[in-house]
Formats: C-alpha cells, sequence, structure tokens
C-alpha cells in the first residue's frame, strides 16, 4: 500500500539547493511526486510510495541540504498518481 502526501517545507529552503537535493533524495529512496518554489519563500511538494521511504524523505525534509534552515514542515494527505520525481516551475 502506497501513501501520498503534501508538504509545505518553511524557513531558508530557497537559494540553498533545496529542490535539486530533495529530488536526489527522492530518486535515492524510490519515491516519485513533485517539488517546487512558492512566491512566499516556501517549498511546497508532493511525495507518493512506500510509508517507509515516504515517512525517510519527509524526515529528511526537516533538516533539508547543508545550508537550509528549515523552520516548519507542515505534512498533509494528498492523492494523485506520478510516475517519477519532478521539479516543476514556481508557484
Amino acid at each position: 500500500m502506497e501513501v501520498t502526501r503534501h508538504l509545505r517545507i518553511h524557513g531558508r529552503v530557497q537559494g540553498v539547493f533545496y529542490r535539486d537535493s530533495m529530488i536526489r533524495e527522492a530518486n535515492r529512496l524510490s519515491v516519485r511526486g513533485w517539488v517546487r518554489n512558492c512566491r512566499d519563500g516556501s517549498v511546497e511538494a508532493v511525495v507518493q510510495g512506500a510509508p517507509d521511504q515516504v515517512e525517510t524523505l519527509i524526515a529528511w525534509t526537516r533538516n533539508g541540504p547543508d545550508r537550509a534552515r528549515v523552520e516548519d514542515v507542515m505534512v498533509s494527505a494528498d492523492s494523485g498518481e506520478y510516475t517519477g520525481f519532478e521539479r516543476k516551475p514556481d508557484a
């Protein structure tokens, strides 16, 4: 059984290679979905896959890459079907 989660990550998460690092981590964990920057300075993502892998990726988002300073990660249930993990245009 797979799960899908919507994430909103707040803090110093833009301009620090957060999206690229998240894409690498998602691919390493075989998690599908997408990630993008938002106008308010946050990063938004949808992640889908096996519960353990999704939870591992969510745990990673709470720290992110070295230069990031994550203040909060909001997680909610979501739905959809994804075949890979991609970077979407900024919202």
